[in-house]
């Protein structure tokens, strides 16, 4: 069966090469463009990060919900999420470098610095939309990764409290983007 735009999603859920095919020939350069934008300092990781794109649109497309939005902005999700991650891995691995290395620490102290600057604007510009307590909590849980039982003792709130406005922000976050796009 040749895929098309009203079936390449039934394909995809069937399994179907000829899907996923369509996704990479139709949204590969929409996905790819996402990707760059967001990789800019590490020009070496955009095929790596669009090959696991890919695999994270045939792996998890059980989850897309078509009433919820279009393809397009789902598999942009993904590619967003996944350029993101990459980043974070890149500046966690040359955070980690041992003395031997020590040179070519310095050398990429430059492209640290700039990954670590992309994510800051980027998290900065997504959470202007809470309110100050919420970025906070945002921040804490989801940029420093710090154990949400200890955020939510500290600012004092139940867990439930936290995870609750955490799932309000992201909603938030989400319809905005959704406004964004123009849906």
């Amino acid at each position: 069966m040749k895929a098309n735009e009203t079936n390449f999603i039934t394909l995809l859920r069937k399994r179907k090469e000829e899907g996923i095919l369509y996704v990479i020939d139709t949204y590969g350069g929409y996905l790819r463009a996402i990707v760059a934008r967001r990789l800019t300092a590490l020009p070496d990781q955009v095929d790596e990060c669009m090959n696991d794109i890919f695999l994270g649109i045939w792996n998890h497309i059980g989850s897309f919900d078509e009433a919820k939005g279009s393809f397009k902005n789902w598999a942009a999700g993904i590619a967003r999420l996944e350029s993101i991650d990459r980043l974070r891995r890149a500046g966690r691995k040359l955070q980690t470098v041992s003395l031997d290395a020590l040179e070519l620490v310095q050398e990429d102290a430059g492209i640290l610095e700039l990954v670590e600057k992309e994510l800051t604007e980027e998290t900065r510009r997504l959470l202007s939309c809470l309110d100050q307590k919420d970025q906070e909590l945002f921040f804490r849980i989801y940029v420093e990764e710090e154990d949400p039982r200890q955020v939510s003792r500290e600012m004092g709130m139940t867990r439930g409290n936290l995870y609750v406005r955490l799932n309000r922000g992201k909603k938030k976050m989400r319809l905005l983007a959704e406004k964004g796009r123009g849906m």
